[in-house]
This record gives C-alpha cells, structure tokens and sequence, in this order.
C-alpha cells in the first residue's frame, strides 16, 4: 500500500489568547505516524524546517509518562540551542502531552493521533501562560509547522514504500 502527500493544507488557528492549534491529515496509518513523533531515528528526519538551515545535532527521547527529552539545534556544540522538557502524558498511538521546560514562558504540547478514512488526523495543541507568550511563539509558526509537516509527509511516504 503506497502512501501519498497530504492535501498540503495544514491549519494553523489561534483558539483563544493563550491556545493554538495545529491540524493536518496524514494518509498514513495511526501506528506510522506516532512513530514519526516519538522515535528519535524518525523524529530527526522532519522535525527541523530544512528552510532555516539550522541541524538537528542531537535528539534524546524516553518517550514514556514521567520520561524526558532534550532535541538540540546547531551548526556545532558551541553554537546550539536546546529544547527539553517531560512527557506528562504518554497513550501509544492515541496522544501525547509534554512540557517545554527551556524558557518560562514556553507552553504545554498536546497531540492526539485519530484514525481518518484510512490516514491519521493529527490536532498539535500548545497552550502558552499567557498571551503575549503565544503572541511571541506565533512569529514563524504559520510558515514553520506546515514546513515540518511537509517535510513529515516526505517520511511517511518514503517509509510506506518500505513497508
């Protein structure tokens, strides 16, 4: 069973003045996509906008409840930036829950994996402390989340074609 590109079209709304929410149809199974989310091997593949130019150095991953995980960017280890926190919620392949513990002002992610005529409904909630944090995170994400999730769909289908 192949896999095809997505519809491209992946939503990006602010729901009120603390919360957004990311949306976008996989055509691939529940199971794959989760994978993507939370094995470092598959992770690193699309997780960084090819477009900023910035490399994933490291990826890190104990991807049950209570577990953590630390994603690094950066030309060199001089020269990077780390992104860590704790699973507070782990439902394979249903929905995970993490912090983002690199600034006070970072939100907590939720992402829930729903079968959908045969692809994965994928909903990414962030919801940040305060407005004028969201108000900061929104900078970038309209044009960088449907650039990950390209770049996701690229995996899924280059792993369809080795199921």
């Amino acid at each position: 069973m192949g896999y095809r590109a997505s519809n491209g079209r992946t939503g990006v709304e602010r729901r009120s003045e603390r919360e957004l929410v990311v949306t976008r149809t996989f055509n691939g199974p529940v199971r794959l996509v989760f994978d993507a989310w939370t094995k470092p091997e598959l992770f690193k593949l699309w997780w960084a906008p090819k477009s900023c130019g910035v490399p994933m150095l490291s990826c890190e991953m104990d991807v049950r409840t209570g577990g953590g995980y630390r994603v690094t960017f950066g030309h060199d280890a001089s020269d990077s930036m780390a992104f860590f926190g704790k699973y507070l919620e782990v439902l394979p392949p249903s929905r995970l829950v993490w912090t983002n513990d690199e600034s006070d002002t970072a939100a907590v992610t939720t992402v829930t994996f729903e079968e959908k005529d045969g692809g994965t409904l994928l909903v990414l909630q962030e919801l940040y402390p305060s407005k004028e944090a969201l108000d900061e995170a929104f900078v970038g994400m309209e044009d960088a989340m449907p650039e990950q999730f390209a770049q996701l769909d690229e995996l899924l289908i280059a792993l369809g074609a080795s199921v």
